[in-house]
This record gives structure tokens, C-alpha cells and sequence, in this order.
């Protein structure tokens, strides 16, 4: 039997290595496009400073992140930075059966599983501009020992070689130049021929 979940809206994957400023795009991306949701993640890492429990993330125990692994309610679900990330698949129906188009802002694990089960997903891969920016906004949020640092971006360049797997690529280098590229992104593949064939249907039928 077919489990792949059945997924009415647009689906926007946006993966980066840690420090690119995937958050700070998503939050302008949801500020400027109002059909646009985000969908919630669930985590089992502490929330850091600032960081609101069911905004930023749905922050839960390792015992109940695995039982909802088990009970198939993970649309995907990774483990990063030896914590577990998961897009639970009511988090995101809820948003498109609102009549929303999601974004979700997960690893490239997460993102090669959405791939497999939802291939009509649009996937953006963001870079830096280069390693010395990233290693500076890594430094530059206080939050990270020099140990968590390094492993960051030795995972970075792994994160890196899976990015041609991308439908589009997106340096980060300015952040509002960033977030107008991926609203083109966004509102061309509302364009696409699958999205609309129904009407190009309808007029042949005439």
C-alpha cells in the first residue's frame, strides 16, 4: 500500500550548512510572501536563547521524538549535530490544506527524503559567500564552543558536496538580495506546467 502522504500545496525545501542564515531568510520570506508558511520542526536539542517552544521549534524528549518516529508521523526526521530533527506530516497538511504553499527549513537528509516521498518538492540549497564568512557568522553568534565550531563546518563541507542534488543554488552573501532570489524561485514554480495543466486541459477540451 501507498503511504506517501497526499500533499495539496507548494513545497519549498531550503537546506544550508550551520551559519549560512537559512532562519534569517526564512523569517523574510514569510514576512514577504504572504501564502507562505513555515513549517514547525520538532527537535530534541535544548531551545537557545530567545527561541519560543512551538515558534522556532516544537522542542521535545529523545523518548517521544522516537515514538513518533515509530508511529510514522515524520514526514522526515535526521540526526544533526548529534540532536534529532524531525517535519511532522500534520504540521504540514494543516498549512496546505489552509490553502498555504510551506517552506521547510531542514538538512540535506531531510531534504533527500522529501525528494523520495514528495518529488514535485522545489529544493534551494544556500550557500556563503565563502568559508571565512561562514567560519566569522559561526564565531559571531556567541553560542558555539571552538569544538562545536569545527565540527559545524566539517559537516559543512559534507552538507557541500550534496548540494548539486538542488533544484537551485542560492548564496547568502546579502540577505535581502538572497530573499528576492528565492521569491523568484517561488513564484515561478507557481507557474509550473504541473500546477496549472487542468486549465491548458480545460481549453483543449473546448
Amino acid at each position: 500500500m501507498d503511504n506517501t502522504p497526499i500533499i495539496k500545496g507548494s513545497i519549498f525545501v531550503m537546506s544550508a550548512a550551520s551559519g549560512t542564515g537559512k532562519t534569517s531568510l526564512t523569517r523574510e520570506l514569510i514576512r514577504t510572501n504572504p501564502q507562505l508558511r513555515v513549517a514547525v520542526s520538532h527537535t530534541t536539542r535544548a531551545p537557545r536563547e530567545n527561541e519560543v517552544d512551538h515558534e522556532h521549534y516544537h522542542f521535545v524528549d529523545q523518548e517521544t521524538f522516537t515514538t513518533m518516529v515509530g508511529e510514522g508521523q515524520f514526514l522526515e526526521h535526521a540526526k544533526v549535530h548529534e540532536h534529532y530533527y524531525g517535519t511532522s506530516i500534520a504540521a504540514v497538511t494543516a498549512l496546505t490544506d489552509a490553502g498555504f504553499d510551506v517552506i521547510l527549513e531542514i538538512d540535506v537528509q531531510g531534504a533527500e527524503q522529501i525528494r523520495r516521498s514528495l518529488p514535485d518538492a522545489v529544493c534551494i540549497f544556500v550557500l556563503p559567500p565563502s568559508w571565512d564568512v561562514l567560519r566569522e557568522r559561526l564565531t559571531n553568534r556567541g553560542t558555539n564552543t571552538a569544538e562545536d565550531i569545527e565540527l559545524r563546518l566539517k559537516n559543512a563541507r559534507l552538507e557541500f558536496e550534496q548540494a548539486a542534488l538542488f533544484d537551485y543554488l542560492v548564496v547568502n552573501d546579502r540577505l535581502e538580495e538572497a530573499t528576492q532570489n528565492i521569491n523568484h524561485i517561488i513564484k515561478a514554480s507557481r507557474f509550473r506546467q504541473s500546477k496549472d495543466n487542468h486549465t491548458l486541459i480545460s481549453l483543449l477540451e473546448d
